[in-house]
């Protein structure tokens, strides 16, 4: 990967210090909200699955119905522990060789490791995947930029969590007008190049808040073991099958379904004032006297200075119009609370 990032700097990239992300462009001109963008994306990590195991092995270790994630079909999911709190959130997908898993670097190794330790007598076999080369297209141009790289009808391309496989790249497509681009390293820089023709050229900061927007974010190191799924919406988007069997967690995620109503979810809220929060800032509204009732998943900030948050908040705070403060009880005010997009992907 020292070749593909030293490609970038040679195009004005400049590196976040000791790990490889691009933090932006010398030289070109501020991305806007309305700009469609090319973006590195070497903080988010692949692992493969192989081997003859490989589907019955992941069927009993992740949330989602792994059956469902095919050459054409992308599927969100949960990593749990057994009491059903989230490690990772991800997508996967299938190859000819067997699956892939895009999840963010910060936790790829430690999930790499922690499924590992269950393959026990399986055949299958979990490889990291780092020297495949990782970014991605956002905004209203996107879509014809990749069809004219790609030499394909936009027609052609993946809609939400769609798959495209050809031999110079693998294209996922996300929500909020993005796609995942996955490409061998010898042929990603004329790919990058004929992107670069139609998009600008932005670091992780204009990814970041697309994704926040897009509802789109995964947990990180700062909320792991904190939410059940369904906390983060992924009952309501295909991320669970409550159908497909026994799971690590499987009994506290189906009994959190069938016994009572769900006293948290998954919102995007703006805050128009103040730091961009990190991820796994502590939420305080005027109902609980103090003491926190939710949790910042993820947060960025637009070109235009306002700050994008998602969060999990109590419903019943929500729908009784109360006000939730962001870090201290009295914190700056979440606005404009949403429920992110529940739809389920094409083709569920």
């Amino acid at each position: 990967m020292s070749d593909w990032l030293s490609f970038l700097a040679e195009r004005g990239a400049r590196l976040a210090v000791d790990e490889p992300i691009i933090h932006g462009f010398d030289g070109r001109a501020p991305d806007t909200a309305q700009a469609s963008v090319l973006c590195d994306l070497s903080g988010l990590d692949l692992l493969a699955f192989s081997g003859e195991d490989a589907q019955t092995f992941l069927q009993g270790q992740l949330t989602c119905d792994v059956r469902e994630a095919t050459r054409v079909r992308a599927r969100r999911g949960a990593l749990c522990t057994p009491k059903g709190r989230v490690l990772a959130t991800f997508r996967l997908w299938a190859q000819d060789d067997g699956y892939r898993m895009a999840l963010p670097r910060s936790l790829c190794e430690a999930i790499g490791k922690r499924l590992g330790m269950y393959v026990l007598r399986s055949r299958v076999r979990i490889t990291p995947l780092r020297d495949v080369v990782r970014f991605g297209v956002a905004g209203s141009r996107a879509r014809s930029a990749l069809a004219r790289a790609l030499e394909v009808s936009p027609a052609d391309l993946p809609v939400r969590d769609g798959v495209l496989s050809r031999l110079d790249a693998c294209v996922i497509g996300l929500p909020g007008e993005r796609y995942l681009v996955c490409s061998d390293p010898a042929r990603a820089p004329l790919l990058w190049n004929a992107l670069a023709v139609d998009l600008l050229e932005s670091g992780h900061s204009a990814w970041a808040w697309r994704s926040v927007a897009a509802g789109d974010a995964d947990v990180s190191p700062a909320t792991q073991d904190q939410f059940v799924p369904q906390m983060l919406n992924l009952d309501l988007s295909g991320g669970i099958g409550f159908a497909k069997g026994c799971y690590t967690g499987q009994e506290i995620v189906a009994r959190t379904q069938h016994l009572g109503r769900l006293k948290q979810r998954l919102y995007r809220c703006s805050l128009p004032t103040g730091p961009t929060p990190d991820a796994g800032t502590a939420l305080y509204s005027d109902d609980f006297e103090g003491q926190a009732s939710g949790m910042v998943l993820d947060a960025a900030t637009r070109p235009d200075g306002a700050r994008v948050v998602l969060a999990v908040l109590r419903v019943d705070t929500v729908a009784a119009g109360i006000t939730v403060h962001c870090a201290y009880p009295d914190g700056e005010p979440l606005q404009s609370p949403q429920q992110v997009d529940v739809d389920l992907p094409d083709g569920h």
